[in-house]
């Protein structure tokens, strides 16, 4: 019964999005229905969008999120469909402060009249850490059927479930801090729990940077295997980019007859003698006499411009 996440990175509402879609895609249970998106945009305004029903997809479909492309500040929270309005209450968000998702029910209040997410969202506006915020709103009330993630505005990030919520057997969790990013998932009865909340991670990494991402391309088709040095390596043109052929140590890209791949990804790029850049997408190469004749598959093969380290 619900899945939130939170991402501080430069295209967070996209990548969040692309966090639960991956869950919807795999998971089954509490998902599909309502959506919750609390964005702070770079001017330092509070957005909130929703849907009630459709899920990654529907919100997808908002025509706002194009011109909140560029916030580094999002969460959502997702279940099932029909919940109550307004949905921002989900996911509450101050612009002097950061954002608030979770799962289970952290917009109920608590013993003292108010909701959990509310309460930490106080605690960061009076100055406590992001980790100190959430204790502050569960850690005297075990009984709370609420998880809490805290999001600041410098990308701080908390995540944390009371006690009763943390003894489920259904929930799953992921955080991750690193130079650029911060991202945190909790959810629960969405099945199989095990894996999703680093499927969900997993998702928003490759939407943030795509690991087929690439800036030069041609085909395989034609293209022959020479003898050198280089265990393998791809040769392009340094005035144009053109793929002029590979270079292999190993004799067996010469036999009569021979397949495989030249150049496999993160091999280099050579151009002019000199290292420009590093394989992406390799092809399967049917080779006769050290020409590509044929592959097995896709011809193209992809490149990235840079350090191939």
């Amino acid at each position: 019964m619900t899945i939130g996440i939170a991402v501080h990175a430069p295209g967070a509402a996209r990548a969040a999005l692309a966090g639960l879609e991956a869950v919807e895609a795999v998971g089954r249970g509490a998902i599909g229905g309502f959506v919750s998106l609390s964005i702070i945009t770079p001017g330092g305004e509070v957005q909130n969008l929703g849907v009630q029903k459709g899920g990654a997809r529907a919100m997808l479909a908002d025509p706002d999120l194009t011109r909140l492309a560029a916030a580094r500040l999002a969460v959502l929270m997702s279940s099932g469909p029909d919940r109550p309005e307004p949905l921002s209450q989900f996911t509450p968000a101050a612009a002097d402060t950061g954002l608030m998702t979770g799962h289970r029910l952290p917009n109920m209040p608590g013993p003292a009249g108010t909701p959990p997410n509310l309460v930490a969202l106080q605690a960061l506006r009076n100055g406590l850490s992001a980790a100190e915020a959430i204790n502050r709103a569960l850690g005297d009330a075990p009984g709370l059927d609420a998880g809490l993630i805290a999001l600041t505005l410098d990308g701080e990030i908390a995540l944390a479930n009371s006690a009763s919520v943390a003894a489920r057997d259904d929930i799953g969790q992921a955080l991750v801090v690193e130079p650029g990013m911060s991202v945190a998932v909790m959810h629960n009865s969405i099945l199989p729990h095990e894996a999703l909340a680093d499927l969900a991670v997993s998702a928003i990494r490759d939407t943030l940077a795509p690991k087929d991402a690439w800036t030069g391309s041609g085909t395989a088709i034609g293209l022959t295997v020479c003898d050198g040095a280089a265990e393998r390596a791809l040769l392009t043109d340094p005035d144009t980019g053109a793929i002029l052929g590979f270079e292999a140590a190993a004799s067996e890209w010469r036999r009569p007859a021979w397949e495989g791949c030249p150049v496999r990804r993160g091999d280099p790029v050579v151009a002019g003698g000199r290292v420009v850049g590093k394989v992406i997408q390799e092809a399967y190469c049917i080779l006769r006499n050290g020409t590509v004749t044929q592959t097995r598959g896709g011809q193209t093969i992809t490149w990235i411009q840079g350090d191939p380290s």
